[in-house]
C-alpha cells in the first residue's frame, strides 16, 4: 500500500494535491515515449490543505470529484503522494537470504527501534536497495513508514471522488522519477549532475537537490505564490479568486509590474539563493551544476534570469512533457504552462511503468 519505487503496478493516475490545487495525470507509454493522455487541475477551497496536510476531507474529495471528470479518464486507481517532511526513512542491514515476506515478517519485529510512533499508528514499507558496501553477507534496505492518518485522508478523499488508491508514494520520490525526464534537457555531456530543483508552491517552497538522479537532500519552507496573489489582492482591492485569475491572465494596472511583480521576483530570489546556502551549509557540496524551478510560481516571466544571475547557475523551467506526444483529450497549450507545477504528479503517473 505504501508502495515504494520497485513496486509493480498496472496503470494509475498520478493525483497530487498540494495546498492550492489538485492535479491529475494519466500517461501512456509507446516503446520508450510517453504520451500524455489526460489531465486537469482544479483549485482547492482555501484552508482545505493547510502545509500539505489535508484537513478538509470532503472539501478536498469533491475536488478530486470534479478534476476526474474534467480530465475524461478512464482510469480508476491513483497513486497519491504524502511530503517527504511527513516520512520518516532509513536504510537498514539485512540478511541477503531472506525473501520478501521474511523481511517483512523481521521489520515488523524490530520497526519499534527505528520508528517514534506507535507501530499501530504506523504505515510501513521497504525496498531492498542492492548489496552493503560494508557486509556482502548483508543487503540495504530502505524503510519508510509515516502515520497512518497521512494515508487514510487520502484513501478517504480519493474514495469520496469514486477512485481507488493504488499506491502511497513519496514527493521526494516522485519528483526524482519526474526528474529523468528533464535530464535530457540539460547540456550535461554525461557528467554526474548535481541538481537542485526548486518547487515553489502556494504556500511552500520545497528544495530537493539530485546527484547522479538520486535525492541527496530535501528542505521545506513556508513561502509560496501566494503571497503574490495576497499582494494583489490588496494592492488593487480584488477578492483572492479574482487575484488569483489576475495573476495567471494578465489585464492588471500598468504599475503592477514595477510595484508588485518586481517585489514578488526578487524575494524569491533571495528564497532560492538562502535555500542554496542552507544545503551547502549542511553538505559536502558547495555548488550545484543546474536549478530547475518547478510549482506554479516557476513560470513568472524574468525569473529564471533572476534566478541565474544572483546564484551564477543555469537555470532552467521543468518541463517533464517536453519530448512527449499529446492525446486528443489534452489541450496542449494548457498542458504547457501547468508543465512546472505538474512534475509531482507525473511521477507518480510514472508508477505505471515500474
Amino acid at each position: 500500500m505504501f508502495g515504494l519505487p520497485g513496486k509493480k503496478s498496472s496503470s494509475v493516475l498520478g493525483v497530487d494535491v498540494s495546498s492550492s490545487s489538485v492535479k491529475l495525470l494519466e500517461l501512456s507509454k509507446h516503446g520508450d515515449r510517453y504520451k500524455v493522455e489526460s489531465y486537469a487541475v482544479e483549485p482547492l477551497p482555501a484552508n482545505a490543505v493547510v502545509e500539505k496536510n489535508i484537513t478538509d476531507v470532503e472539501a478536498v474529495g469533491e475536488v478530486l470529484k470534479r478534476v476526474a471528470s474534467k480530465s475524461r479518464t478512464g482510469v480508476k486507481q491513483v497513486a497519491v503522494a504524502v511530503s517527504g517532511s511527513a516520512v520518516i526513512t532509513k536504510v537498514i542491514q539485512m540478511d541477503s537470504g531472506l525473501n520478501e515476506f521474511e523481511m517483512e515478517d523481521q521489520i515488523a519485529l524490530e520497526a519499534d527501534q527505528y520508528i517514534p510512533y506507535p507501530l499501530d499508528e504506523v504505515a510501513i514499507d521497504f525496498e531492498v536497495q542492492g548489496p552493503s558496501e560494508s557486509n556482502p553477507d548483508q543487503v540495504d534496505v530502505l524503510l519508510a513508514a509515516c502515520r497512518k492518518e497521512n494515508v487514510d485522508v487520502r484513501e478517504d478523499a480519493l474514495e469520496i471522488a469514486g477512485l481507488t488508491t493504488k499506491i502511497v508514494d513519496v514527493e521526494a520520490y516522485a519528483l526524482e522519477r519526474a526528474y529523468k525526464l528533464i535530464e535530457p534537457q540539460l547540456d550535461s555531456q554525461g557528467e554526474e549532475l548535481v541538481v537542485a530543483i526548486v518547487d515553489i508552491g502556494a504556500t511552500m517552497t520545497t528544495l530537493s537537490v539530485l546527484a547522479e538522479g538520486k535525492t541527496v537532500y530535501t528542505r521545506e519552507q513556508i513561502f509560496g505564490g501566494r503571497q503574490l496573489t495576497e499582494e494583489i489582492q490588496r494592492r488593487y482591492g480584488l477578492s483572492l479568486e479574482e487575484a488569483g485569475l489576475a495573476k495567471k491572465q494578465g489585464g492588471l494596472p500598468d504599475d503592477y509590474d514595477a510595484e508588485v511583480l518586481t517585489p514578488f521576483r526578487e524575494a524569491v530570489v533571495q528564497q532560492v539563493a538562502r535555500a542554496l546556502q542552507f544545503f551547502f551549509g549542511a553538505s559536502q557540496y558547495n555548488a550545484v551544476d543546474y536549478v530547475v524551478l518547478a510549482g506554479g510560481t516557476a513560470s513568472i516571466q524574468g525569473l529564471t534570469e533572476m534566478v541565474e544571475e544572483k546564484t551564477g547557475t543555469p537555470t532552467l523551467v521543468a518541463n517533464p512533457f517536453a519530448n512527449m506526444a499529446v492525446g486528443s483529450r489534452v489541450n496542449a497549450s494548457s498542458l504547457s504552462n501547468d508543465a512546472p507545477s505538474l512534475m509531482i504528479a507525473c511521477g507518480l503517473a510514472m508508477r505505471s511503468f515500474d
